[in-house]
């Protein structure tokens, strides 16, 4: 596969020089400086286009362009977005950069509720704490009915038996200080999604306001009706991948639950096979990402690869390791439920020209100190894709 790496433009304190001397050969990237919900020009993609290039590298995979949220909930410029959209493919196209990873989540894109979890090697990691979601979810956004739906879930079978989410959110809630609250609404809001999805910047004064007014757009948008508007996209966009030769493929919902009352349509097995039916089109594919797919005790990740592989246009490895009470955190690329050496066969068997690249690494050796966004350290990352290197090394 392809040795491909997530950098955030010229601005990214990971420069490209860097990535060069371990071994990475395409970039993933977007134009993180436009607007969402506008055009992206020719003239700026090759601006950046060239910039890579001059660096040795190559543009590999956008991620991500985009989907805006009215195009995902049906607003009244849906339309008008998906020809934006369409024209952002085209010029993609024209610069030769046809592989585009997007996702179809309602408003939040990843979350995770501690952003330098230790472990006992002396590294951190990100975690997810379903009892301290809950606690952000009911005490802090004061989402209406939040409680009551908190009090009806149902962790997979297998994980957090006899766990009492509501109890453990009434601890926090008389446990928790202002402090706390912040960093919590710092790491599910802002330090996960500023960088990501354009609709929570750093230092937005009132990120909860926003979060709500968000939310509100979604009001009676359940699964089905969330399927109906991603396949209303697809199929509007499907004519222009096949004129320019484009490759969508769509990440799967991080976590792979329904959370904050959203539908997710994006997280098992049966979700995967509905999208590739609905619009069934080569161009129309996977981001194969095993990290979110194996943060679900429910996924067989491995299995999952088998049947999907040869509509994966792109791959994220990584992997999740669950604990017994639910709760999950980032795995060593080696270890957790992904089982990444088995993926790595599967995909170099199936497509070994599929760009690759190694996500959401450990944080260590003072990449804390870098000020690098979360979940995307250097060395930590450096290290993931050595193990990854060796493993592929192996199989050939």
């Amino acid at each position: 596969m392809e040795l491909t790496w997530r950098w955030f433009g010229k601005n990214d304190k990971i420069t490209l020089a860097m990535l060069r001397q371990i071994g990475v050969e395409g970039i993933v990237t977007a134009l993180h400086d436009v607007p969402l919900g506008e055009v992206w020009t020719r003239e700026q993609i090759r601006d950046l286009r060239e910039y890579i290039e001059a660096a040795g590298l190559r543009w590999s995979v956008v991620e991500s362009l985009p989907v805006t949220e009215t195009i995902k909930y049906g607003g009244p410029d849906r339309d008008e977005q998906i020809a934006i959209y369409k024209q952002s493919l085209r010029n993609l196209a024209a610069e030769g950069i046809h592989t585009v990873c997007y996702n179809f989540m309602p408003v939040l894109d990843w979350a995770r509720t501690d952003l330098m979890h230790p472990n006992a090697d002396g590294t951190f990691n990100l975690y997810f704490s379903y009892s301290e979601f809950a606690y952000f979810d009911i005490c802090i956004l004061k989402r209406a009915g939040a409680r009551e739906e908190w009090a009806q879930f149902r962790f997979p079978e297998g994980v957090g038996a006899g766990r009492d989410i509501l109890a453990e959110v009434d601890e926090l809630a008389r446990t928790s200080t202002p402090e706390r609250d912040h960093q919590l609404v710092e790491n599910i809001v802002i330090k996960t999604q500023g960088f990501v999805s354009g609709n929570f910047r750093e230092g937005d004064e009132h990120p909860l306001e926003l979060f709500h007014q968000l939310l509100a757009k979604y009001k009676g948008i359940g699964k089905t009706q969330l399927r109906a508007n991603m396949k209303y996209f697809l199929e509007a966009i499907m004519p222009v991948c096949e004129e320019c030769g484009i490759n969508m493929c769509v990440h799967p919902d991080d976590p792979p639950i329904e959370i904050l009352g959203l539908p997710r349509i994006v997280r098992t097995a049966e979700d995967i096979r509905w999208f590739l039916s609905a619009v069934d089109n080569p161009h129309n594919g996977l981001t194969f990402c095993a990290g979110s797919l194996s943060a679900g005790a429910y996924n067989d990740v491995v299995a999952m690869a088998h049947e999907f592989a040869p509509r994966t246009h792109f791959v994220h490895l990584r992997s999740c390791h669950i604990f017994p009470n639910g709760d999950f955190t980032e795995a060593s690329h080696l270890g957790g439920r992904a089982n990444v050496p088995e993926l790595c066969r599967i995909f170099q068997r199936v497509n070994p020209a599929l760009p690759m690249r190694v996500d959401h690494g450990k944080t260590m050796l003072g990449d804390e100190n870098r000020g690098y966004n979360a979940g995307y350290s250097f060395l930590g990352r450096a290290f993931a894709l050595a193990q990854v290197q060796g493993v592929l090394a192996a199989i050939s």
